[in-house]
């Protein structure tokens, strides 16, 4: 019988705690309850204008069939100009490798830099999904504790540690980051790209938040982010999305930039495990660096900006004495322990009796989380500014 066979180990992986949320808000959503939804990192704008024009103008007389393994030679040249207009990195677009998202990316970046039991380091608290698809395929993931004392980033003490403990292989950074929204300095950046290089560490950055960034000048333009881009020469690997800056979620695309030694192994891997990104959101993206697609994008941290000051600004009245540094994406990631209940439970109740959806803290830190939760301030500001009201009100129940 079927149900006596064989299920591979691999794929015991715990599942993404934000999508249960997810799931069951929907589902009192349909029961006729009013739920508002702060647990998804999803813009609520969707895709610019420009970008929804195109695609339109493609659906009626656009090829849309298989692409390039790596992705259209149009969109490659447009994130190669991206990074000399934003960073002043001259790129190559042969090291561009767009993909299905950003996940895709982490897929193939993986799979083309690793090796099964090779040891990957990453911060705790951070994206759940780096430690499954990692031991998926089958290599050790060291933890990083990384606490308000290092702002929540790793450091290069912390990986000296870990290396002279049992070796590295690689390390993974996120900056922003999620859940706690912090960023790592220049100075950071570049200290830790250097002793990657020169331990012959992987270095794989996740840039996906880049952009959504607060206190920036006036005219919208991101203040300058470091980026790891400048480090590709020395082996790392950048991964980065239209889901967030873009707010093209459901449009499933993604890049890398990839040092030479990698270019090759990725195209191949790439054609064998999807053929090709999605040519509508290939074609279609490229109007996102546009002037009005980033004028899109500009106005929606704009929003973001103004719903993040409205949470800051009623952490007493939320009781939320322990907050990481927002300093982009667009999460506030906080200590709700002082409440008497685990974030699983509270989370639950939040979303039962007062109708608002966030997500438990264990989704991103199995040792600390039960005592943290993550709100995303992505929604519409209106929404935001209820929830936090609900949440204010329900906690005077408790």
């Amino acid at each position: 019988m079927s149900g006596s066979m064989k299920v591979s180990r691999r794929s015991h992986v715990p599942p993404f705690a934000v999508m249960e949320v997810l799931a069951e808000a929907n589902r009192l959503r349909d029961a006729g309850a009013s739920v508002l939804n702060l647990c998804a990192g999803e813009p609520s704008t969707g895709a610019s204008d420009v970008v929804r024009r195109r695609a339109i103008e493609l659906l009626e007389h656009g090829d849309l069939g298989y692409t390039e393994s790596l992705g259209v030679p149009a969109l490659r040249r447009a994130i190669a100009e991206h990074y000399d207009r934003w960073y002043g990195v001259e790129l190559d677009p042969a090291r561009v490798a767009v993909t299905t998202g950003s996940s895709g990316g982490f897929v193939l970046a993986f799979l083309a830099a690793f090796d099964v039991g090779d040891r990957v380091a990453l911060a705790r608290p951070g994206y759940p999904a780096y430690k499954n698809i990692l031991r998926a395929l089958g290599c050790e993931v060291v933890e990083l504790d990384c606490g308000p004392e290092t702002r929540y980033q790793p450091t290069v003490s912390q990986l000296m540690e870990a290396y002279y403990d049992g070796g590295l292989d690689g390390l993974v950074v996120a900056s922003p980051a999620n859940p706690t929204g912090t960023m790592i300095l220049p100075s950071e950046l570049d200290a830790v790209a250097t002793w990657c290089a020169d331990h012959d560490v992987r270095l794989v950055s996740d840039e996906i938040y880049h952009g959504i960034v607060y206190g920036d000048p006036a005219d919208g333009t991101p203040a300058p982010l470091p980026t790891a881009a400048r480090h590709v020469g020395d082996g790392a690997v950048v991964v980065n999305s239209f889901s967030k800056y873009w707010a093209m979620t459901g449009w499933r695309l993604g890049w890398l930039v990839l040092p030479d030694e990698l270019v090759g192994p990725v195209d191949a891997l790439a054609g064998n495990v999807a053929l090709s990104p999605p040519a509508l959101a290939q074609h279609a993206g490229v109007a996102a660096f546009s002037p009005e697609g980033y004028a899109a994008a500009a106005e929606n941290v704009a929003r973001y900006a103004a719903s993040r000051e409205l949470v800051l600004s009623r952490l007493d009245d939320l009781g939320w004495s322990r907050v990481a540094p927002a300093d982009g994406a667009f999460y506030v990631y906080a200590d709700v322990s002082a409440d008497g209940l685990d974030s699983v439970t509270w989370c639950e109740r939040l979303l039962a009796e007062a109708g608002v959806a966030l997500t438990p803290g264990t989704d991103f830190d199995g040792v600390h989380g039960g005592d943290w939760v993550r709100l995303s301030f992505a929604a519409a500001p209106a929404t935001v500014a209820e929830a936090v009201e609900r949440i204010v009100a329900w906690r005077r129940t408790l």
